[in-house]
């Protein structure tokens, strides 16, 4: 346990003396943030007065649906960020000198994994303070006690998970390079894959199925239903049932299966197996680094 600990002491360190490092995690979000302010949210204002009339909570609601699919998109891209320190010790040949110490492979693997998760929880819960007071001052309102602890709790999931994920795919690139189009890539792919920059609903029904079987889309609908329960019952209170089915399925605020909603607890243990299958992975890739 020392040997793994005095390894995420290291990884932590390594990360956050470089303030470039910890900037251009925030970058995707004030990008993200900054597209929406200036593009998003009227159009997205005007299609929902168009479905259920000039109601009061429309911005609100707006401003929640953007903020619940960015946090799931800073999980990613933080994630990504933090994994730099596992690339810049492929790059050296310091991840060489782990392995020929007498440290478990698993331990190596682990040590990166949750140092990365521990990066990505701390910079991903202050940009949810962030955001909650954007919707404030907009003039929403912050989430109950509840649903905040709630939205710790599917944040903490979503960043192990895409930890693990990023682990395995990163474990294959080989210089910082590499590695910066890899985080352009993926930077760019994931707005619209957790639904951001168009909603789901509007795409290709084969695009859609794709999205639907990636993992932070799952992440994505559990922060949205938590940000949206308020201004949802607010906003489409006197509006037909059927009205708030097709505005959930356009702007994937519940995701369906021959007709029916996927629950919670199933898109819950979907992340959680997710997540298991790519720590075996990365522990199998991190073995057969070793043996090659």
């Amino acid at each position: 346990m020392t040997g793994m600990q005095n390894l995420i002491k290291r990884n932590l360190w390594v990360f956050f003396r470089d303030r470039s490092a910890v900037f251009f995690s925030f970058l995707s979000v004030i990008i993200i943030i900054g597209l929406y302010a200036l593009f998003l949210a009227d159009t997205q204002v005007q299609s929902l007065k168009s479905m259920v009339g000039d109601v009061a909570g429309i911005r609100f609601l707006v401003d929640s649906w953007i903020m619940g699919g960015l946090l799931a998109v800073n999980t990613v891209t933080v994630s990504l960020g933090a994994l730099a320190v596992m690339v810049r010790d492929q790059e050296t040949k310091a991840m060489r000198d782990f392995m020929t110490a007498p440290i478990r492979r698993t331990t190596i693997v682990l040590s990166y994994i949750i140092s990365a998760f521990i990066i990505g929880v701390v910079i991903t819960i202050v940009g949810l303070f962030v955001m909650e007071i954007y919707i404030t001052i907009a003039g929403g309102q912050l989430l109950s006690a509840a649903a905040m602890a709630k939205t710790i709790g599917v944040l903490l999931l979503c960043v192990i998970n895409s930890t693990a994920m990023l682990f395995f795919i990163t474990s294959f690139v080989r210089s910082s390079t590499a590695f910066s189009t890899v985080s352009t890539i993926t930077g760019t792919m994931i707005g619209f894959l957790a639904g951001i920059y168009v909603p789901i609903g509007v795409l290709p029904q084969g695009v859609q199925y794709v999205i639907e079987i990636f993992p932070t889309s799952h992440g994505a609908v559990l922060l949205r239903q938590l940000f949206m329960e308020a201004p949802l019952a607010k906003v489409f209170e006197n509006a037909p049932a059927a009205v708030l089915e097709e505005y959930n399925k356009v702007f994937g605020v519940q995701f369906y299966v021959g007709g029916e909603p996927i629950s919670n607890q199933l898109m819950v243990l979907y992340l959680v197996v997710v997540t298991v299958v790519f720590v075996l992975l990365s522990i199998w890739r991190v073995r057969k680094m070793k043996a090659n």
